[in-house]
């Protein structure tokens, strides 16, 4: 790994490697306990100024018909109008509007994050985990985040209520990225 104070080899533009990263989320179900999911079809630009940290930028795109919670059924009811509506809204899509350095390689990345045609801002804590050359030649550059959003803000409302109270899915949905991301050429 290098180290994050080599700012000419950190510097630069990269391109997600979807193979080797993840963008998830986690929601209470039944208000006892955590499903989790994850996107399978990610595409992202991330632009990275280490002088300057404040000028790096980010894009992500997602295809939402990629969900997967490990449960087909509950996928595509998650694909269905009550609550992702891919067959309207085929793509979730991310882009940043400022990094504030944080120190020890940690970051607020603030953006708008688009669901179901609304964009909505969001704040994520980012961390930068290091850099690496892979056996093939490319440096790769880690990220892993999370920041917490209320799925109603993003018209994702269904819901069912529970016989012993509550509901059946929370509002309160953490998203998770872990990225690996390559240096471009």
């Amino acid at each position: 790994m290098t180290e994050a104070t080599d700012l000419g080899q950190i510097a630069g533009d990269y391109t997600i490697d979807a193979a080797h990263s993840r963008l998830g989320f986690v929601a209470r179900h039944a208000m006892v306990t955590k499903v989790r999911g994850q996107f399978t079809d990610v595409e992202g630009q991330i632009h990275v100024d280490a002088p300057n940290p404040e000028r790096s930028s980010g894009t992500v795109r997602i295809k939402a018909a990629s969900i997967n919670t490990q449960q087909e059924d509950r996928d595509a009811h998650l694909r269905t109008g009550d609550f992702f509506d891919v067959e309207n809204h085929p793509e979730i899509t991310f882009a940043s509007r400022s990094v504030q350095d944080k120190g020890s390689n940690n970051y607020t990345v603030t953006g708008d994050l688009t669901i179901r045609g609304t964009t909505r801002p969001v704040e994520f804590d980012l961390e930068f985990t290091g850099l690496a050359r892979d056996p093939f030649g490319n440096l790769r550059a880690g990220f892993e985040g999370s920041t917490t959003i209320n799925r109603k803000d993003w018209g994702l409302s269904w819901n069912a209520a529970l016989e012993t109270g509550g509901w059946l899915v929370s509002d309160k949905i953490t998203v998770e990225l872990d990225v690996s991301a390559i240096k471009n050429a």
